[in-house]
């Protein structure tokens, strides 16, 4: 038990600016039981004084029974608490994406008394999750298709279809959402999930390199590979489903 323990933080605390990793630390400690002395940096002068007289280059600064801890994630080792690795590689940024285009195509059925379960469902999902990741390659279309030109052999050879790649994926998606103008969706998903389907493949499973997915926009750590691939696929499985007037 920690509860006789002390612990002393030093967060920066002003007018126009709060550090939040002070206050995520301030919360590890009292989550902990440590009797906590929380000591306000209330100008800039006074938190470059407190750097220069403790030879740290950040606050807030822990310490825990006068033993110098370091900065939050220090905390959090010192806890042993997993701590975020910047630069790790992750797919939950696009089962994240998935999961929410399903949660949207329930709701949808739920809205339009369809039932929960059914062919419809899948199509929604589908269209819906092309919408989702369209709306993160949008956040920053030069950088998505910077990132793009890693492994997509289409944008290799035509740089400006790395650009035009978000808006064609968005315009699909609503199109095939709705069910309009089926003869335009159906070969833009066919040609995009195509394309991107064969550079995957090539550069993952036949190249085997190891590089990251522009899927959900140019500033994640997303891995090319699985998940990646699946995301072409549904589309041309959708735009193939819609193709043979099955619905």
């Amino acid at each position: 038990m920690t509860q006789a323990r002390s612990a002393a933080i030093h967060r920066m605390v002003m007018p126009g600016h709060i550090c939040p990793y002070g206050i995520k630390a301030r919360w590890l400690l009292k989550q902990r039981g440590y009797r906590i002395e929380d000591h306000w940096l209330t100008s800039r002068a006074e938190t470059d004084a407190f750097k220069a007289a403790h030879d740290v280059k950040t606050t807030p600064q822990i310490f825990i029974d006068g033993q110098r801890i370091g900065g939050h994630d220090d905390l959090r080792r010192f806890l042993g608490l997993k701590v975020r690795d910047p630069d790790a590689t992750s797919y939950v940024p696009v089962l994240a994406v998935f999961a929410v285009a399903a949660l949207l195509a329930l709701a949808v059925n739920w809205l339009t008394f369809a039932p929960l379960i059914a062919v419809v469902t899948v199509e929604r999902f589908i269209a819906i999750a092309m919408m989702l990741l369209a709306m993160l390659k949008l956040q920053d279309v030069d950088r998505f298709a910077t990132m793009f030109l890693n492994y997509d052999l289409l944008a290799r050879r035509l740089p400006p279809y790395g650009r035009a790649y978000p808006f064609l994926e968005l315009g699909a998606g609503v199109l095939m959402l709705t069910r309009t103008l089926d003869w335009l969706s159906i070969p833009v998903a066919l040609t995009i999930g195509g394309i991107g389907a064969v550079s995957v493949f090539k550069a993952v499973y036949l190249e085997k390199r190891t590089i990251k997915c522009a899927c959900v926009g140019g500033s994640s750590n997303v891995p090319l590979g699985f998940v990646s691939l699946t995301e072409n696929v549904m589309m041309v499985a959708m735009a193939l489903w819609m193709l043979t007037g099955i619905h």
